[in-house]
């Protein structure tokens, strides 16, 4: 499994997806189970719940950024 490509995947539909994105804050680790199709220990899934948060994190930083950019 290329985790990258998971935590891309995951960050993607919490974006587009209001549901998927409110089950997400609710209770992660089901929701990345039901996207990536298999049941994880839990080292495994805290793993990726933070690889998606620190996506997250950075992805609006970058937004951010950009936006502050347009104004000069």
């Amino acid at each position: 499994m290329d985790i990258k490509a998971k935590i891309e995947e995951i960050v993607t539909k919490i974006k587009n997806d209001k549901d998927f994105s409110s089950t997400f804050m609710n209770d992660p680790a089901s929701a990345i189970e039901s996207v990536i199709g298999i049941d994880l220990p839990n080292d495994q899934i805290n793993a990726l719940i933070e690889g998606v948060k620190g996506k997250i994190t950075l992805d609006k930083a970058g937004d951010t950024l950009s936006s502050i950019k347009k104004l000069f």
